[in-house]
């Protein structure tokens, strides 16, 4: 067997270290082997046959067996059987309170006077009710303000106007809504960094920065954090504004499906040793 290229012992690599934290949340939701083993063949035969077709050709078992190393057998089973659907409800619920959110940080029709978001009456001219009915389409005003107060974002007041507690929307207390979004957000990620690795163009590539320093005291932590979320936050509301100015709606015009995400990491490192340090 021939050495691998720099660039495939440099993908194997990648791949060991971010599997790591995947497998981690894997067991701890006692996920054996087996069932990811086989969301991964589907994977590689669903892709295959979608992205790496020949020009001209319709797919084929035979080159999705070519290309994925399965058996023209594993691949026709694997094809057989019904995949399993993603359910797309908890996506519109995430896009659909989001965007109910940042209308209501940014929509001086439900701020006051300095800006900041009002208490909210359910009903009335400027009441949440008109709020969703403009930034959420056709969804139930309930149904709108019960996930949000499910998720933490909203609270009901003694006087019945509603308030925004978080500035965000972030499921705090569903592990399955918190999961749906990992795989959106890190799908995102990926998606980004493979595009960039595809084209030399810079003018073509998209934006994939981040700021890390290694030795940053601990007592630092929550002053970072605090600075993080602050000026993360001013800047995603403001290219939410750029981008809900050039939002064609559900117009029948192409479109794409753009945004720009930011999340914090942190990782313990232990103190060099003596002899490390030598």
């Amino acid at each position: 067997m021939e050495d691998a290229s720099p660039a495939r012992q440099a993908l194997e690599s990648a791949l060991a270290q971010l599997l790591k934290p995947l497998v981690r949340l894997m067991l701890r939701h006692g996920m054996p082997f087996a069932a990811f083993e086989r969301i991964a063949k589907r994977s590689y035969v669903d892709v295959a046959l979608r992205d790496f077709c020949i020009p001209g050709k319709r797919p084929s078992i035979s080159r999705a067996s070519i290309l994925s190393g399965l058996t023209r057998k594993e691949v026709r089973n694997l094809l057989d059987t019904p995949a399993e659907r993603a359910d797309s409800s908890g996506e519109e619920r995430y896009n659909r309170a989001a965007r109910v959110l940042t209308a209501w940080l940014r929509d001086a029709a439900f701020c006051d006077r300095r800006g900041r978001p009002r208490a909210l009456e359910i009903e009335g001219e400027a009441g949440f009710a008109e709020l969703v009915r403009r930034y959420s389409g056709d969804m139930p005003a309930r149904a709108v303000l019960d996930e949000l107060v499910r998720v933490g974002a909203v609270r009901r007041r003694a006087d019945d106007r509603v308030e925004l507690v978080a500035r965000a929307y972030l499921p705090q207390r569903s592990a399955a809504d918190q999961l749906q979004i990992l795989g959106q957000d890190v799908a995102d990620l990926i998606a980004t960094i493979d595009h960039n690795l595809q084209r030399g163009d810079a003018d073509a590539a998209r934006y994939q920065r981040k700021v890390m320093y290694r030795s940053i005291p601990l007592g630092a932590l929550p002053a970072f954090r605090r600075l993080g979320a602050t000026q993360a936050q001013a800047l995603l509301e403001k290219l939410d504004r750029w981008l809900a100015e050039h939002d064609a709606g559900d117009a029948a015009s192409p479109g794409a499906r753009v945004g720009l995400g930011i999340y914090q990491f942190e990782e313990r490192v232990e103190p060099a040793s003596k002899e490390q340090k030598r």
